[in-house]
């Protein structure tokens, strides 16, 4: 993919960058990344990847745009209130840069569907406030091999980590499952500050960048954790587990599947 005149004008300020020049930007160009979740982590990340050029963005969200979203789900407007999150989305990328692509799925990801939409792609972001999403995202973007960056914010705290299957650790490394009713309260209990999301959201569009263009160091075997409250990060290591039940010695998942319902709103809507 060549780059046009007004490509040249419109990226120039990346193409300067000598870890991207045409290059890098025709590879973007002709990338496409998948957002699980149109809310507050998918609206600065997809914000970020259209202006970047990325060429294709899916947008997977099942739930309409309401009041309480508008805190921080900074894709949507006031006058978009109850329409579907993925076209209230779609409009704003296309409105910041109209030659991207922008496939729109009106649905929740459940075993059935999700791996059919994930092999499409080249990267993968999650932005779902939803545990049994989370796993399912994981195994989806395990079982067809699309490196994706996780992500969670409550209250004052966030965190991330990108999982590169078959080379890095993924979720199911570190959590076995979905944690016990209750244990663990949703953004909708508990609150989050708005802003959390655009932090937190921003550097996954970031590990998506780096990823495509094949440069700097991704945030694998590693997690980085954000406190508000005190400005700090702080990472913790950790390493691929030889019996994880999907990317171990002898994984035991072999097929998609849909986790128990637990933990989060009675929507499991995203963030």
């Amino acid at each position: 993919m060549s780059l046009s005149i007004e490509d040249i004008e419109r990226y120039s300020r990346q193409i300067l960058l000598k870890q991207v020049g045409g290059k890098g930007q025709e590879k973007l160009l002709a990338s496409k990344v998948l957002i699980f979740g149109a809310g507050g982590l998918g609206s600065p990340a997809s914000l970020y990847l259209a202006a970047a050029g990325v060429g294709t963005i899916g947008l997977i969200d099942g739930d309409d745009v309401d009041l309480t979203n508008l805190q921080r789900q900074i894709v949507h407007f006031t006058s978009d209130l109850g329409t579907p999150k993925v076209r209230s989305a779609a409009d704003k990328l296309t409105a910041i840069n109209p030659s991207v692509k922008v496939e729109t799925y009106q649905e929740r990801a459940f075993a059935d569907n999700v791996l059919d939409i994930v092999k499409h792609y080249d990267f993968v972001l999650d932005g779902t406030d939803n545990f049994p999403a989370k796993f399912l995202i994981n195994d989806a973007c395990c079982f067809a091999g699309v490196p994706y960056s996780h992500a969670g914010i409550l209250r004052f705290d966030g965190q991330l980590f990108t999982v590169v299957p078959r080379q890095s650790a993924c979720y199911r490394c570190l959590f076995d499952g979905p944690p016990p009713a209750g244990v663990v309260p949703s953004c909708s209990q508990a609150g989050v500050l708005g802003a959390m999301a655009g932090v937190i959201g921003c550097l996954q569009a970031t590990e998506a960048l780096k990823y495509l263009l094949g440069i700097g160091e991704l945030l694998t075997d590693r997690m980085l954790v954000f406190d508000a409250l005190s400005l700090r990060f702080r990472e913790v290591k950790f390493k691929r587990n030889p019996r994880c039940p999907i990317c171990g010695e002898f994984p035991t998942i072999t097929e998609l599947r849909d986790e128990e319902q637990v933990a989060c709103d009675l929507k499991g809507a995203p963030v």
